[in-house]
């Protein structure tokens, strides 16, 4: 099996040298990408396995390279780890709104880094079942009106595709599987990426919030058990429901 290709979308050569070394030393196919307008080209003509995208860049910022990779089908699925300078939420939620699926910060240990980069390649969307299987795969909520398809991996609202990233995906099924059900945020993340994962809970909370964002009038499906974590209700609140 060839190794995993990462590229490294970092402006700052020591830091991106220092990513590098440690991402070939685990096994990766690494190279380092130093703008944002080079790394579009380059990886739409030539996609890789992941993508390690710093967002301060000089000429294109890494929100906005995030957007328009997943506006392209072609390189929408492809796994992101943003790396942020101070964890600012603001830029955490938005990069994870559009689609990021992992953030860590410059901060970060190189061995945390790793972790993450090599959760963010594992989380892959699997191939769509045969049809005659279809039905047993899918989860339905809310008196049938949310519809989680477990094997194509997509959900839809109210009739509508819902677009989400595979950690938000993971999480809401997680959730889906047992309605009523409190998980705690250790919990998720070990469901979700695995036992040995290290990952904070604070990116799970963010998580969370996007995906009730996108979810719509549907998000109050996932309430926050206040010191706990998270479950999802077996049915809207009827002040929801009632819209």
């Amino acid at each position: 099996m060839p190794p995993t290709r990462v590229f490294i979308v970092e402006d700052e050569p020591e830091i991106a040298e220092l990513i590098r070394f440690h991402a070939e030393r685990e096994g990766f196919e690494a190279r380092i990408i130093s703008s944002g307008g080079e790394a579009l080209a380059i990886i739409e003509r030539d996609p890789p396995d992941v993508i390690l995208l710093d967002l301060m860049l000089p000429d294109l910022d890494g929100l906005e390279i995030c957007r328009r990779l997943r506006w392209e089908s072609r390189t929408r699925e492809i796994p992101i780890l943003m790396v942020t300078a101070k964890g600012e939420e603001a830029d955490v939620v938005t990069g994870i709104e559009l689609g990021a699926d992992d953030y860590v910060t410059k901060r970060c240990s190189p061995m945390g880094r790793m972790a993450r980069l090599k959760n963010v390649v594992r989380r892959r969307r699997p191939e769509a079942v045969p049809e005659s299987l279809e039905e047993a795969s899918r989860l339905r909520l809310a008196g049938g009106q949310v519809v989680i398809d477990t094997d194509r991996h997509t959900v839809s609202a109210g009739g509508e595709a819902v677009d989400l990233t595979v950690t938000e995906f993971g999480i809401f099924r997680y959730l889906a599987s047992r309605p009523g059900f409190v998980r705690t945020r250790d919990q998720i993340i070990s469901a979700v990426h695995g036992g040995n994962t290290v990952l904070s809970r604070r990116t799970v909370d963010v998580h969370v919030t996007a995906l009730r964002r996108k979810l719509g009038d549907f998000g109050p499906l996932i309430e926050t058990v206040r010191g706990v974590g998270y479950r999802l209700a077996e049915s809207l609140p009827a002040a929801v429901g009632e819209q």
